[in-house]
């Protein structure tokens, strides 16, 4: 079973939504047969490099509030983090364009390791405050899971992936995808959002069940039991 998320590196909710998700994988009891594949999504495609003022200040702006309500609701975001095991640190947090980032998370794919490199990437944004679109920092946080630093620099240093990157994010709209996270089961179930994990453990079962019908082997229902007797 194929299992597709389209997510985003800055995106707070597709981490919260990562750790939802694995628990619900870990639950399921078929979790050894499903290939999980990282999608790109770009929350702001036009987003500089690093952005020169602080998360706070930017969430100001982009919603319209004081920086003090930013800050009330990067505490909300904290705690619900926190409740899934999840440090955030918006504080130190420096955000920037991810385009790169998703470059190098189709590298990861061909090299067996892309929930390894997404998981990295989004400690370094969300909780060590790296700076996510420096591609001078980018070799060395994903060769901390897995992946060749000189390669991904060379990766980085071209346009290799880039076509991949569009296409995901092409896809993702043709299928519907607005907001992220975004979970795509056998390219039959969707499912928006960090829903809880008892909401896509079922999600899950179902593609599964659907996927993999029981085959029946043999004749008539006899040497059975049922409605209260027994064939003798």
């Amino acid at each position: 079973m194929k299992v597709e998320i389209w997510s985003d590196i800055v995106c707070p909710w597709c981490a919260i939504g990562k750790r939802r998700f694995e628990a619900a994988l870990a639950r399921f009891a078929h979790r050894d047969q499903v290939d999980i594949v990282w999608r790109s999504f770009e929350l702001d495609p036009s987003a500089p490099r690093q952005r020169d003022v602080s998360a706070a200040e930017h969430l100001a702006a982009k919603y319209g509030v004081s920086r003090a309500e930013a800050e009330t609701m990067q505490a909300r975001m904290t705690g619900n983090a926190a409740a899934e095991g999840l440090d955030f640190r918006f504080d130190i947090a420096r955000s920037g364009n991810t385009f790169d980032a998703h470059r190098l998370l189709h590298l990861a794919v061909e090299r067996g390791v892309q929930d390894a490199v997404k998981e990295r990437l989004l400690v370094a944004y969300l909780t060590e405050g790296e700076p996510i679109g420096d591609p001078q920092v980018l070799p060395r946080l994903v060769a901390e899971a897995g992946l060749d630093h000189d390669e991904a620099a060379q990766v980085l240093a071209g346009d290799a992936y880039a076509d991949a990157v569009r296409a995901d994010e092409a896809d993702g709209r043709a299928l519907g995808v607005t907001g992220v996270p975004f979970f795509v089961v056998d390219r039959a179930y969707g499912v928006s959002g960090a829903q809880p994990a008892d909401v896509l453990l079922p999600v899950l079962e179902k593609a599964w069940s659907e996927a993999h019908p029981l085959q029946m082997v043999g004749g008539a229902d006899n040497a059975s039991c049922a409605n209260g007797s027994c064939e003798v």
